[in-house]
């Protein structure tokens, strides 16, 4: 049988773009797998612009805490395909292994037949027949891109449909309004099926979900802020709704946007059926919960090796101008607790705003590296992020790496030790892993 890698080699030559939104290619091959999508465990679907992943990792560190199996599909992956397809077990799950997903994806060849179809409709589909066939308690499924038109918005009637906060992402294929990417995203919610809208940056974006979610007859609508909410006191989590409150700990996930991810995470779960997961469950879900590439500190590794003592190394994921917003909100935090010189290492995609993005570290960051990303056709040369970064006001170099990249901060003369943030792309954050040897598990 051929590996996962080749079989995707394969599908690359289904479908001459990479992007094509549209169920129709995808319902005709699951008819064809014989429906897995009907299938399944109770879903949980989530879409969103910023915050869906670690929604999702919040509500599978909770389940699992209360002792319940959860399948898990997000993208992108970070280092190898795998980290796509979690499936779940008592005592947590695990990536999938390379004989299921190699035969999985061989299944779906053989029923797709050569017909045209894209890269992520396909292994969507591989990833549904997979979880179709092992048992759990929920399925915790992640959009891929958009909502109404995304291969995951297959499922007739999930047990819950969630919107995480909105922005201005993918203008090509959603549109260059916070409406009109709000109205895509509302596309997964059903009748009759409970819709948990997060607090949202951006009140177009509330008013189009909610009238989105009333108009297709989604109950209950859950919004944050008004139905539900969370703060912080004391240096703990406290989240409100309707009926209960509770004093939890902070989330172990840094950032202030955790607490809101946090806070939906719970609501969904609630509102999806699994009310009766207890405090004990909810407080060690908190503590334990993982998320790799998104506000995550590298405090050992070859690449955190290579710093002097002091200094310290973060890594995040995050490309659009809120993602940007929430990431420098959350470096400027960490300055309040250790005001420290603040160095960017970043590379971005040609399809991001670079200049939207760069803006938020303004007045925030010492210096930018600028570094080129060699897992995408669409990365920005290193040369072109720091003209960018120049041109909205910050001090920039290039560095064909990221191991040169930290050599270069230790050329810089700074008072103390530095805090260094790479950033910018998922494909980025990918390579740092991989380089740091310390893979998502």
């Amino acid at each position: 049988m051929a590996s996962s890698d080749a079989l995707m080699a394969r599908f690359l030559a289904l479908h001459p773009r990479t992007i094509d939104l549209s169920l129709g290619r995808i319902e005709r091959l699951l008819s064809r797998l014989n429906h897995p999508e009907r299938r399944l465990p109770p879903v949980i679907h989530v879409a969103g612009t910023n915050g869906k992943g670690s929604t999702i990792a919040f509500m599978r560190a909770i389940l699992e805490a209360g002792g319940l199996a959860a399948h898990v599909y997000t993208s992108p992956h970070l280092v190898r395909f795998h980290e796509r397809i979690r499936l779940g077990g008592i005592g947590g799950g695990q990536f999938v292994d390379e004989d299921r997903l190699a035969d999985a994806f061989s299944r779906c060849e053989a029923a797709n037949a050569g017909e045209p179809i894209t890269m992520f409709e396909i292994t969507t589909a591989a990833a549904l027949l997979l979880f179709s066939a092992s048992p759990a308690d929920v399925l915790l499924l992640e959009v891929g891109l958009g909502g109404r038109l995304d291969a995951t918005n297959v499922i007739a009637q999930p047990a819950c449909a969630v919107v995480t906060p909105i922005g201005r992402d993918h203008a090509e294929y959603l549109g260059d309004t916070v409406e009109s990417v709000a109205a895509e995203k509302a596309g997964i919610f059903k009748r009759g099926c409970p819709a948990v809208i997060a607090a949202q940056d951006y009140a177009e974006a509330d008013a189009v979900l909610c009238r989105h979610a009333e108009a297709v007859g989604a109950g209950p609508i859950l919004v944050g802020n008004q139905d539900f909410s969370v703060h912080e006191e004391r240096g703990r989590m406290v989240y409100q709704d309707e009926t209960d409150l509770f004093d939890l700990p902070r989330p172990r996930l840094a950032g202030r946007h955790q607490l809101v991810n946090a806070g939906t995470a719970i609501t969904a779960l609630r509102a999806a059926g699994f009310g009766d997961i207890g405090n004990a469950a909810l407080e060690r879900g908190l503590t334990e919960v993982d998320w790799p590439g998104r506000l995550q500190r590298l405090g050992r590794g070859r690449l955190a090796a290579q710093l002097d003592p002091g200094a310290e190394l973060w890594l995040d994921g995050g490309h659009n101008i809120d993602g940007g917003r929430i990431l420098a909100a959350a470096m400027a935090d960490l300055g309040e607790r250790s005001d420290v010189p603040l160095v960017l290492i970043v590379g971005l995609l040609s399809t991001k705003d670079a200049d939207g993005f760069l803006r938020n570290f303004v007045g925030l960051a010492r210096a930018l590296i600028a570094v080129p990303i060699t897992t995408s056709m669409a990365a920005r040369p290193a040369e072109e992020v720091a003209r960018i970064g120049e041109s909205v006001g910050l001090s920039t170099r290039t560095a064909p790496s990221i191991e040169a990249a930290l050599g270069q901060v230790k050329d810089i003369a700074f008072e103390q030790p530095p805090r260094i943030l790479i950033c910018g792309s998922l494909y980025l954050a990918g390579l740092v892993l991989a380089a740091n040897d310390t893979p998502p598990v």
